[in-house]
C-alpha cells in the first residue's frame, strides 16, 4: 500500500470510527479495524478470514459474558467430562465450588458434564459461569449452564482457553483426559514464563489418589532430571486430595497479597518497577529477611516498601506498596516472594502441604 493510500485507509477508518460513536480507546478499535483491513491487502485465504472473524466475533460474546462479573475473584475449575456423579472426583469438586461461592468467588467452568457439572452444581446459578466448546461428537452444555445467561459456546479451543484462563483468580485442576492435560500445562507454563500473573494453582485428587503424584513423579523423574525445567518449578502448585486444602489454599494466597502492577522507567538499560500490593506491611526485621531470601531475584535495588506513585489512583489507597525490580527470569518465580509476604502477615493463611 503506498502512503498515500494508507493515509486515505485511515482518514477513511477515523471517519468510520467516528460514525460509530467510537468515543473510548480509539487507538486499540482503530487496531483492530486496520489489522482486518490488512488481512484483505495480505490476500490472505478465505480460511484464515473466516478464522479469525470468528475468533474475534466469539472473545467479544465472551467478554460481554464475563463485564458484568469484573470485579469479583473467580476462580476455574478444570476437570473431566466424564466423571460420574458419586465419584470421589465429582464430589471434591463439588464441594470446592461451594465453599468459594460461599466466600462469594464465581466458579468459572468449561460448562460440560462430569467434573464441570459438578462445580456448576456446588457453586449455584447465581455464581457459575460457563465457557463451553462446540464439537460434533461431544454431549451438550450440562443443564446448569446450557440455558443461562452466564454460559457462552465457543468454536475454538484457543479462544476458549483463553477465556477459561483471562479471568480467574485461582484454578483448581482434578484429574481428566488430554483436555484437562492442556489446560493444566498451559497453566504451568504461563506462570512459569511470567506470561501471567501469580495465582493460585490446585491439582486436586480423590482421597489416596494417584493421578497428581503420577503427574509429579514426571515431571521430576522426566522433565526436572532432564533438564527441560528448572527444579522447584512444581513447587508453585499445591498437590492434595483435600477440597478443604484446596480452597484454603486459595484463600491463603490471597489473604494478604492483592494485585501488582509495573511501572516502566523509560529508561534504556534499566528494568521496570514492580509494586506487589499488600493488606499489612513487612516489618522491617522481615524487609531484611525478604532481601536475604529473594535478593538474587533482583535487577537492582533491594525490597522496600514504596509510597504511592501519581498514577495510580485512588483504588489502591489504603494498601501498602512492596517495591522491587526483579530480573527479566525470575519473574515466574514472584509466587515465592508474594507466599513470603503472606506468611508473614498476622494469622497463618498457608495451607501449603
Amino acid at each position: 500500500m503506498t502512503a498515500a493510500a494508507s493515509a486515505q485507509t485511515r482518514e477513511a477508518v477515523d471517519a468510520l470510527l467516528k460514525v460509530a460513536g467510537v468515543t473510548q480507546q480509539r487507538g486499540l478499535v482503530r487496531r483492530i479495524v486496520e489489522a482486518g483491513l490488512g488481512l484483505s491487502s495480505d490476500d490472505a485465504s478465505r480460511l484464515d478470514l473466516k478464522i479469525s472473524a470468528a475468533a474475534l466475533e466469539e472473545m467479544r460474546e465472551a467478554f460481554a459474558l464475563f463485564a458484568p462479573y469484573t470485579g469479583v475473584r473467580k476462580a476455574t475449575i478444570f476437570g473431566s467430562a466424564r466423571t460420574q456423579p458419586g465419584d470421589l472426583l465429582y464430589t471434591a469438586a463439588e464441594a470446592s465450588a461451594r465453599a468459594l461461592s460461599d466466600d462469594n468467588w464465581m466458579v468459572v467452568t468449561g460448562a460440560g458434564p462430569g467434573i464441570m457439572e459438578a462445580a456448576a452444581i456446588g457453586a449455584g446459578a447465581e455464581h457459575s459461569l460457563g465457557v463451553s466448546i462446540r464439537l460434533p461428537f461431544e454431549e451438550e452444555p450440562n443443564a446448569f449452564v446450557a440455558n443461562d445467561e452466564r454460559h457462552v459456546a465457543m468454536k475454538y479451543f484457543f479462544t476458549r482457553k483463553l477465556m477459561l484462563v483471562k479471568e480467574s483468580s485461582a484454578f483448581i485442576c482434578l484429574p481428566g483426559g488430554f483436555g484437562t492435560m492442556d489446560e493444566t500445562f498451559e497453566l504451568l507454563t504461563l506462570q512459569q514464563t511470567g506470561k501471567m500473573v501469580p495465582v493460585p494453582i490446585v491439582l486436586l485428587d480423590r482421597p489416596g489418589g494417584t493421578y497428581w503424584s503420577g503427574f509429579k513423579s514426571f515431571v521430576l523423574n522426566e522433565l526436572e532430571r532432564g533438564g527441560f525445567v528448572t527444579p522447584g518449578d512444581l513447587d508453585r502448585v499445591l498437590i492434595t486430595d483435600s477440597a478443604d486444602a484446596a480452597v484454603g489454599h486459595v484463600h491463603g494466597f490471597w489473604s494478604n497479597y492483592t494485585d501488582l502492577r509495573w511501572f516502566p522507567t523509560n529508561v534504556p538499560g534499566e528494568r521496570d518497577t514492580l509494586l506487589l500490593y499488600v493488606r499489612t506491611a513487612p516489618t522491617a526485621a522481615q524487609l531484611v529477611e525478604l532481601n536475604e531470601r529473594f535478593g538474587f531475584m533482583l535487577a537492582a535495588g533491594a525490597i522496600e516498601i514504596a509510597e504511592p506513585y501519581p498514577e495510580e489512583g485512588s483504588e489502591r489507597a489504603n494498601l501498602v506498596r512492596v517495591r522491587l525490580v526483579p530480573r527479566p527470569h525470575a519473574i515466574g518465580e514472584l509466587y515465592r516472594i508474594i507466599w513470603a509476604l503472606n506468611e508473614m502477615a498476622p494469622g497463618d493463611p498457608s495451607t501449603e502441604e
